[in-house]
């Protein structure tokens, strides 16, 4: 009998758990889009508040799937660097639906909604997925975040 490694079935149901909420769905499509991003961005994005980014960042975090990294007041959020085969495969899996297109496009309205240097905010993506809408600028955010 082959001894295979033992898949770790509960963080790929940590991490299914995760993904089954469409805000936190579409920060991972985010996250892949722009790289590292600040919570700043996430509310622009997605028009919500800090709280409810910061909750929903937190459940990616503590399901493995992200990692944080913290800059005076601001929180960036990026994919984690080392992700197990299982998280890997789910992590591609995301990428995979969304698709290059969709990707692009996210990525186009992300740089579109960066804080010009000393400004606050800017125009988001919607809370759908993106594709060219906006809202209005995070709250508190400006070229201090780093975003």
């Amino acid at each position: 009998m082959t001894v295979r490694p033992q898949l770790n079935l509960r963080a790929l149901s940590q991490a299914y758990k995760a993904l089954g909420d469409e805000t936190r769905l579409q920060m991972l499509a985010l996250l892949l889009a722009g790289g590292e991003l600040c919570v700043c961005r996430f509310e622009a994005a997605l028009s919500i508040g800090q709280s409810k980014a910061s909750r929903h960042l937190r459940y990616l975090l503590n399901a493995g799937l992200l990692q944080d990294r913290r800059e005076g007041v601001w929180v960036h959020y990026r994919i984690a660097a080392e992700l197990s085969p299982e998280l890997s495969a789910v992590v591609a899996s995301v990428e995979e639906a969304f698709g290059e297109e969709e990707l692009a496009l996210l990525r186009a309205d992300l740089e579109a909604s960066a804080p010009a240097d000393g400004q606050e905010g800017g125009a988001g993506v919607s809370g759908s997925t993106g594709a060219g809408a906006t809202v209005a600028g995070a709250q508190g955010c400006d070229a201090s975040c780093g975003s």
